[in-house]
């Protein structure tokens, strides 16, 4: 695969200021919390390279959507498989839900079990192109994990932030892909701002996805997979759990591309959903304002989606916006009850944020948000065994039973 670059440069969300494709991260006007950049293509190049006759014949990967990321045809990749993630109907949980029909996109499937790989995989990639050593991020764990694995098969040294409430999974899968880890005193929002410090510091490539412009890219490839694998028959609604607010960004943008390019038929409606305690994307949608809101200390069990201060905000909101979805938010137990339902009706087994979207679906449509004859497509961002601990919480307990039939009829009863 020889695709052609396409990309044209880096525009200011804010301001509009127009930037070279090079390795800055925030606009020089508008500043470090304000400056978001949003990579551009030549469109009607993509056009001409991304054809259904083109995808036939590439990897089942993300790189199969080389005209749409911000690499050119000779740089180095991570040699994992990223992407490309299966769909799974889930008949049961669209009766539970009392709606037409639920899929969900298990990026629990990608090498380090979460979405963040399709990040990952392009900030590694870049830290290469642009001659980095050192790769670092902050995360409550997700990203960690990702980027230390992405970096790990391609030899880059990382050196990662983590708040000190991050669950200890995550924490064993850094450790053993060779990150130096940094447990941070404070909270996700004061490891990420320490991050920012240490990588302007040292020169480190800052893989903070709330910030770099290339790694929204890598999250857009799942609205491209949704374009390409639902794009005659798509869903009504799209449902996300949100945090930073990147991962529904680049997912809009994904979607917005293949309905450009003929993909997609109809563009999906997005429902992004918050915990209530760590809810300030859902008060910045209610308040309809176009400067960033004060922020408050942020608590819920779904640890990837708790986060005080979400850093890409504005271009989360343009995207859910422009689909004419709108945003919601549920109680922590509303996502336990979810973490128990979802495995238990589809056999897939996601994470508290995964969890948060299918507590989101039930929400809206209890709502009136979404209507009994729509589809529903959830995106499970990661796989259950990811945050074990509150996993075990959600299950429940075994039976105990001696080693007799009598206590095994104790349980379950005698045979009709």
């Amino acid at each position: 695969m020889n695709a052609k670059l396409t990309l044209t440069g880096l525009s200011c969300i804010k301001c509009g200021a127009l930037y070279p494709a090079d390795d800055r991260l925030t606009c020089d006007v508008c500043g470090i919390d304000e400056g978001i950049l949003e990579a551009e293509y030549d469109m009607e190049a993509v056009a001409q390279g991304l054809t259904r006759e083109a995808l036939a014949n590439r990897p089942k990967s993300l790189w199969r959507y080389a005209e749409l990321l911000p690499l050119p045809a000779e740089a180095e990749r991570p040699p994992l498989q990223v992407g490309w993630t299966p769909l799974v109907d889930a008949p049961r949980m669209a009766k539970m839900a009392g709606v037409a029909r639920v899929i969900l996109k298990d990026d629990g499937r990608n090498p380090t079990a979460s979405f963040k790989d399709r990040a990952s995989a392009v900030g590694a990639a870049c830290a290469k192109m642009f001659g980095r050593s050192t790769v670092a991020c902050a995360s409550t764990g997700n990203a960690a994990s990702s980027m230390a694995g992405m970096a790990a098969s391609m030899g880059i040294p990382t050196t990662i932030f983590v708040p000190e409430r991050a669950p200890e999974p995550k924490l064993a899968q850094l450790l053993l892909f060779g990150a130096r880890v940094l447990r941070v005193h404070g909270s996700y929002d004061e490891a990420y701002d320490l991050c920012t410090k240490a990588c302007a510091r040292y020169g480190w490539y800052n893989r903070n996805c709330a910030i770099n412009p290339y790694l929204v890219e890598g999250k857009k490839t799942a609205g491209l997979e949704i374009g390409e694998q639902m794009g005659d028959n798509p869903p009504d609604w799209v449902v996300v759990s949100v945090g930073d607010g990147c991962t529904v960004a680049g997912i809009c943008k994904g979607m917005r591309d293949m309905k450009q390019l003929g993909f997609l038929k109809r563009l999906p409606r997005v429902l992004a959903v918050q915990a209530t305690g760590a809810s300030a994307f859902v008060r910045q949608w209610e308040a309809e304002a176009e400067e960033k809101l004060p922020t408050e200390d942020a608590t819920t069990v779904a640890d990837s989606i708790c986060v005080s201060t979400p850093r890409n905000w504005r271009k989360a909101v343009r995207g859910v916006r422009k689909s004419g979805g709108t945003v919601l938010a549920v109680e922590d137990a509303a996502i336990l009850d979810a973490l128990r339902s979802m495995p238990r009706l589809s056999g897939v087994f996601g994470e508290p944020a995964a969890a948060a979207a299918w507590a989101g679906v039930l929400e809206a449509r209890s709502q009136g948000i979404i209507s009994a004859d729509e589809s529903v497509l959830c995106m499970v961002t990661g796989n259950g065994l990811k945050d074990i601990r509150t996993a075990v919480n959600a299950a429940g307990q075994p039976h105990d039973i001696d080693a007799t039939l009598e206590a095994v009829a104790q349980v379950v009863g005698e045979p009709s």
